[in-house]
């Protein structure tokens, strides 16, 4: 079928809700690229005749279209729906029901997760569907949690709310100047290029014509897109301003909190330094009693034993009785000292030293022994000296007959 307007309609009018149906109007309307742009405009129109159901189908088909040319690199169809998705998408989605609405709300979506359009028409698309919902339910929640792809309009802070139109506009504005230069640029370029021939005069006039009308509708559209992104600007500057006058007062704020912080603390270490003198007036420190003369004396380690004990000799006392050679001792000496004493001046070497004289420690020990006790060594010495005077006076009495005997044997004559 040849492409013509009627032959478009026609497709168009028969499109129904199923999925073949939709593709086959899409691949017709795909082959026919050369003319995406008609091809836009007359599925708009029919868009805005068409009751609320048949606008979800032409919706279903401008994805379709979109999402294969995007697969097939083919820009035709997407730079010819950019200028027109936004408010083709704001009529099918005005006036339908709620079960209509999130079947749009749920392509917008799509395309944005799949970047079919660019961002700034992404996001006037959004923003007509937005505005819809809120202008429908002031003061109400939307349904099923709002919309898919944008935050609710109650989380825009207050001071943002006027840029919010001004974007809109720059985007609707951005998005029909891209499209309307893009098509002027083309025909510039072909009705100047060498190797195409030229036409007859009449229809080289009539191209003129038709070019000049072109640059025109793309001259304009830029100028709107200029005037709404001076306005932004405009609006942009007003809140930076604002922001930088409120940033001024803050940091003087800032500056004198920060001087009474300093003056809060110098007064705080005052009043604690003032607290803990008056303890130290009130409770002196008590004097040390060895501060008084042994300040510069230094203090004495004592001697600490060492763990490897030392040897004999260090701890053998000086001038030591040495063992000498000692005389044999006569017979009548032992016999003497059979009872286990012995009898003074009898047996004794005289040339023996004394025990003592060596050792002068043991010279104090024996004087002290001689003072102390009245009954310790004198009496002892003086029972030995006495002895002979103690037997006497047994030999003068009758003595048994075995212990006369023995005083005999031992050297003792009995007197008679």
């Amino acid at each position: 079928m040849a492409y013509t307007d009627d032959a478009v309609k026609a497709k168009l009018s028969a499109l129904n809700e199923t999925q073949e149906g939709i593709v086959t109007v899409a691949q017709w309307v795909m082959f026919h690229r050369r003319h995406a742009e008609r091809t836009a405009q007359l599925w708009l129109q029919k868009l805005r005749d068409s009751p609320a159901p048949k606008r979800l189908n032409l919706i279903y088909l401008a994805n379709e279209v979109a999402q294969q040319s995007k697969a097939r690199r083919k820009d035709d169809f997407l730079i010819a729906f950019s200028p027109i998705i936004a408010e083709a998408m704001a009529t099918a989605y005005k006036g339908a029901s709620n079960d209509i609405q999130q079947k749009l709300r749920r392509v917008v979506e799509v395309w944005r997760q799949r970047s079919i359009f660019e961002i700034p028409i992404q996001e006037a698309v959004e923003a007509r569907v937005d505005e819809i919902d809120k202008s429908r339910s002031t003061g109400k929640k939307p349904l099923l949690g709002g919309s898919l792809f944008s935050s609710p309009s109650g989380s825009i802070p207050a001071e943002l709310q006027p840029l919010v139109p001004l974007q809109a506009a720059l985007s609707k504005a951005t998005m029909a100047s891209g499209a309307s230069a893009t098509a002027a640029n083309g025909e510039y370029d072909k009705m100047n290029d060498p190797a195409v021939p030229l036409p007859t005069p009449p229809v080289h006039a009539a191209r003129l014509s038709q070019l000049l009308k072109a640059l025109a509708n793309a001259e304009s559209s830029v100028s709107e897109v200029i005037k709404s992104r001076l306005a932004l600007i405009d609006g942009l500057e007003k809140l930076l301003e604002t922001n930088r006058a409120a940033l001024s007062k803050e940091q003087s704020v800032l500056s004198q909190l920060s001087e009474r912080k300093a003056e809060t603390e110098a007064k705080k270490r005052d009043v604690e330094d003032s607290i803990m003198r008056g303890l130290s007036v009130d409770n002196p420190p008590a004097p040390q009693p060895s501060d008084a003369g042994a300040e510069g004396q230094a203090v004495v380690r004592p001697d600490v034993e060492a763990l490897t004990p030392p040897p004999v000799e260090a701890i053998t006392p000086v001038g030591s009785p040495k063992q000498g050679p000692q005389e044999k001792i006569p017979e009548s000496v032992e016999e003497a000292q059979v009872d286990g004493f012995s009898l003074p001046g009898i047996g004794q070497p005289t040339n023996i030293v004394p025990f003592d004289a060596d050792l002068p420690g043991l010279t104090n020990l024996s004087s002290l022994l001689q003072q102390g006790s009245p009954n310790g060594v004198n009496s002892k010495k003086r029972k030995v000296a006495h002895e002979e005077e103690d037997y006497a006076q047994f030999a003068s009495g009758d003595l048994d007959a075995d212990v006369a005997e023995l005083l005999n044997q031992e050297g003792y004559p009995q007197e008679r």
